[in-house]
């Protein structure tokens, strides 16, 4: 300043006008000072001229210009020039320029120029952005053995790279180093902790903030501490905040309500969400996507794209992370006309390149079936991410075409894809549905070899393939190891032992399950039930589905219901399982008639069976089991009229037969077959010894098969 003061009056005013074009980023009048101090031969003479215009030209993001004049400044001893030009390099948040920075503070300390506290500022900013940790350590030593600072903007910068590269322990040190703290340097280090989800530590140390009076809890402090909830065991916590937020007057602020409308969505208190909502007084389109996504995380995707409507009427432009959350409304609620449109709304914006987008957008239709736009979608990507090719392996599964999700991770491997939890636990779903040993064998080396543990979810998903596969013992050893399991992890190992004959061992481990603490869910009596269907256990059936809703509130569905028509029908109590259907408080349209229908043919009772095959009829059912098994009825009663009238219903409504498949794995390959399938290049071989063996029983005497109308159809 004393340099300015000695300056003639006239370029006193230059220098005035310089640093209001500089705050205007006016580029044009910039340079015609520039030009000026040129031609007037003030440059590059004058040092607080150079110093300002490389200001202006460094605040105008003008680069190129700012490091021509930086190398035609005469000295360089002054820390000045290379602070403007490393804090403006750092600030823009970019990789490459961050690395400029650091190219330069080398340079400065081979032009032996001493750094001070800002220069230190913009390599801790410049660290942040490249997350390179090894030189803010090295930085952090070198200011500590140079300068001794602890100014309170370099200890923050400081902070500020510790906590965001995650190494907060070092953060928490420098934070207790500090002689001088502001909300600014409490709000980071609550930050620091909230990002790394550690939300006890991070409401430690806002309890320590507010209790000693150190700093005001600011807008700042509030959405750095709410942003740590994300749990329901932690809504408590914030609702503490956010009480202290009214008190303060901080509520209405934007950031804020909007921390606590995106608080209670993620601690599942979507109630509380809505009336946050609802009280916002000036929302903006962050509080608008905080709801939208709210809704849709909480399985409310119907609210989601109400909300969403509501946004669009408002005239609130959408974000990308808006569209993510609409889109996965669609995907949860599979309203596959919803999702098209807003593909071609968000294509409209310019977001379909947006990788979010795109994983959202692939996901949505292979939720709702549409894989193969799914596919196209994926295909069409130039560098598809983890997330992608975890949700398309996870879209095939869903859709029942396991080989392909299958085949889709082979190639995943051959690219040099390193997959997560996620990926493997879809892929061990394939396995469980192809009922692949084999090649679940593979992928479970595969998971040992990416040194995943035997967590949720991939434990489960291990114990499940192995179950499903018949591999129980394996199943069961997984299911022993794994350290912590949640109700998902007893269902899987509790059905792997229903349906593989085991119905006793599956009680047993319900049992289990319920001294361990564990509360079932409606899958848990799904697989219980299923267990006394198969070892016929009608009373203990009936406790159980008594207990469901007696004990545990859970409201009976039509899976429970079919599991008692089941019971009830393997035991041959079929009038008791025909009045439990009529008197059935469900919709469950065709599903419990069809199950009394195959039960009523395996016991013989053809007249209860005729009844139920009519309740089917008259229910427009478009199954072609239920025809034969009606028509065959029908023959074993002799009333061939009715039998014609069955064939002629299910021949008007288009029903026809679906060909059986089976499969089997030799030698590492399956072999399907089909039923008048003539493709396999075996079949003549195949037919040769069939016949074989069929002559060779019938020569023995080995099978002496009673006649059954039933069985020729």
């Amino acid at each position: 300043m004393n340099q300015v003061a000695a300056l003639p009056p006239q370029s006193r005013n230059f220098f005035t006008r310089l640093r209001c074009f500089t705050d205007l980023k006016s580029i044009p009048s910039g340079k015609c000072i520039h030009a000026h101090l040129l031609k007037t031969a003030i440059l590059p003479a004058c040092a607080p001229f150079s110093i300002s215009l490389l200001n202006f030209y460094a605040k105008c993001h003008l680069f190129s210009d700012a490091r021509r004049l930086f190398d035609e400044m005469p000295l360089k001893d002054d820390a000045v020039p290379w602070n403007i030009l490393i804090n403006s390099y750092s600030q823009l948040g970019l990789a490459h320029y961050s690395f400029s920075a650091l190219q330069l503070f080398k340079e400065m300390l081979k032009n032996r120029s001493l750094p001070e506290s800002h220069t230190f500022a913009g390599i801790f900013s410049a660290a942040v952005v490249l997350e390179d940790a090894v030189m803010a350590q090295q930085a952090h030593c070198f200011m500590v053995k140079l300068t001794g600072s602890h100014d309170v903007i370099v200890y923050s910068s400081m902070l500020n790279v510790y906590c965001k590269l995650g190494y907060l322990s070092e953060g928490h040190k420098v934070f207790d180093e500090m002689t001088e703290k502001n909300s600014i340097t409490w709000s980071t280090l609550i930050s620091g902790y909230s990002s790394q989800r550690l939300g006890n530590e991070a409401f430690g140390v806002f309890r320590v903030m507010v209790s000693g009076g150190a700093a005001e809890a600011n807008e700042f402090v509030l959405t750095s501490v709410l942003s740590a909830f994300t749990s329901p065991d932690s809504v408590y916590k914030g609702k503490q905040v956010h009480c202290l937020a009214v008190k303060n007057g901080c509520s209405q602020i934007v950031s804020v309500g909007n921390a606590v409308v995106t608080m209670y969505s993620k601690c599942g208190s979507i109630e509380d969400a809505v009336r946050a909502f609802e009280l916002s007084t000036d929302k903006n389109a962050i509080t608008w996507s905080a709801m939208i996504t709210g809704h849709a995380q909480s399985g409310n995707g119907e609210e989601a794209l109400v909300l969403f409507k509501d946004m669009h009427s408002f005239g609130m432009k959408p974000s990308k992370y808006t569209l993510v959350g609409v889109l996965n409304a669609c995907s949860d609620t599979e309203e596959i006309v919803v999702g098209k449109q807003v593909h071609a709304y968000l294509v409209k914006l310019g977001f379909e390149f947006q990788m979010y987008i795109a994983t959202a957008l692939i996901d949505m239709y292979a939720k709702c079936g549409f894989i193969v736009d799914a596919q196209q979608g994926f295909d069409t990507l130039d560098e598809a991410d983890l997330v992608l090719w975890t949700s398309m392996i996870g879209g095939y599964v869903q859709n029942g075409d396991s080989e392909s999700a299958f085949g889709l991770y082979c190639r995943m491997q051959v690219e040099g894809i390193a997959p997560n939890e996620l990926t493997m636990a879809s892929v061990l779903k394939a396995c469980s549905s192809l009922s692949a040993l084999e090649q679940g064998k593979q992928i479970h080396a595969h998971v040992v070899k990416n040194g995943f543990t035997l967590e949720v979810p991939i434990g489960s998903a291990l114990s499940t393939m192995y179950a499903k596969c018949g591999s129980l013992d394996d199943g069961h050893a997984i299911f022993r190891r794994m350290s912590a399991k949640d109700v998902v992890t007893w269902n899987a190992m509790i059905s792997g032992l229903s349906q593989n004959g085991q119905g006793i061992e599956a009680l047993d481990l319900f049992e289990e399950m319920l001294l361990e603490g564990v509360k079932p869910d409606y899958v848990s009596f799904v697989n219980i039930l299923s267990a006394c269907s198969h070892m016929g256990l009608v009373d203990r059936g009936w406790v159980y589905f008594q207990l469901m809703s007696d004990k545990f509130c859970i409201v009976p569905r039509l899976e429970h219901y079919a599991c008692m028509v089941d019971i009830l029908g393997r035991a041959g109590k079929l009038q008791e399982a025909k009045e439990f259907i009529e008197s059935a408080t469900i919709d469950h349209g065709l599903c419990l008639w069809r199950i009394l229908l195959s039960a009523s043919r395996n016991h013989r009772n053809y007249e209860l069976g005729a009844y139920a095959g009519e309740k089917l009829m008259e229910l427009g059912s478009k199954e072609s089991s239920a025809y034969v098994l009606l028509s065959s009825i029908y023959s074993a009663l002799g009333r061939l009229d009715d039998v014609e009238r069955v064939r002629r219903i299910m021949s008007s409504r288009g029903v026809s037969k679906e060909p059986g498949c089976s499969w089997i794995e030799l030698k590492s390959q399956v072999h399907v077959f089909v039923v008048g399938d003539l493709l396999h290049p075996e079949i003549k071989g195949i037919r040769e010894e069939l016949s074989r063996f069929s002559k060779l029983m019938m020569d023995n005497e080995l099978y002496q098969l009673e006649y059954d109308p039933l069985l020729e159809e």
